[in-house]
């Protein structure tokens, strides 16, 4: 949604980039979010207080998004998912993309944007 309301989508030189950059900055205004509404009232000694080793749960909220993440990619549309994991996993450029399945260059960056909205949106909700 952001992509395709900003002023700046007919100027682009590098498309991926700026869906990139779209992504990144809603993973940090999310994380500025929870940092922000998760304000303890009281102080924690992290040394006496922790439970379990900080690496531990990171490594169990890595699995625990690394799932929805691929929760989310399955349940894509299949053209969605393919140009998708075309562009993620195979790290094509959206104009090899565009030549592989014959789609124009808009009807990829349209996939992507597709496929971050909602990969966005599944791993909220799942939160």
């Amino acid at each position: 949604m952001r992509a395709a309301s900003s002023e700046q989508v007919s100027r682009l030189i590098n498309p991926a980039a700026f869906i990139k950059r779209i992504a990144r900055n809603l993973l940090i205004d999310r994380a500025r979010r929870q940092k922000r509404d998760n304000i303890l009232l009281f102080s924690l000694d992290e040394q006496r207080d922790l439970i379990s080793a900080p690496e531990q749960c990171w490594n169990l909220e890595a699995d625990d998004l690394l799932r929805l993440y691929e929760h989310a990619v399955d349940s894509l549309p299949e053209k969605t998912r393919r140009v998708f994991l075309m562009h993620r996993v195979d790290e094509l450029s959206y104009r090899e993309i565009h030549q592989r399945l014959g789609i124009s260059i808009s009807a990829v960056e349209y996939h992507m944007i597709k496929a971050l909205a909602h990969i966005g949106r599944q791993v909220d909700a799942a939160r």
